[in-house]
């Protein structure tokens, strides 16, 4: 092995077992969560429940509440399992 590819396998290597440095409370992750699973099922779903809205709306914290009853209104079997999942990842603390 070269030793220039050796150094930089050694140095990505150290890289990993450092702790980051992103300062991020449980409950700003969680709701980070919750947002991009949000955004994954509207995007799943948009043909079935959210036929109407715009395609290339962008979800946030706030929306999700209105995900999960479109999901609920106008899903299939499928679709209400999605909102239940959506609404474990809200609701949990």
């Amino acid at each position: 092995m070269d030793k220039s590819v050796r150094r930089y396998l050694s140095e990505i290597g150290r890289c990993g077992g450092k702790k980051s440095k992103r300062k991020l409370d449980s409950e700003t992750a969680r709701r980070m969560v919750a947002v991009r699973e949000a955004r994954r099922i509207y995007r799943s779903f948009y043909v079935k429940c959210f036929w109407s809205y715009d395609p290339n709306y962008k979800i946030t914290a706030k929306d999700i509440p209105w995900v999960i009853e479109q999901l609920m209104k106008n899903g299939d079997r499928f679709a209400l399992e999605a909102a239940k999942k959506l609404c474990r990842l809200q609701n949990s603390k």
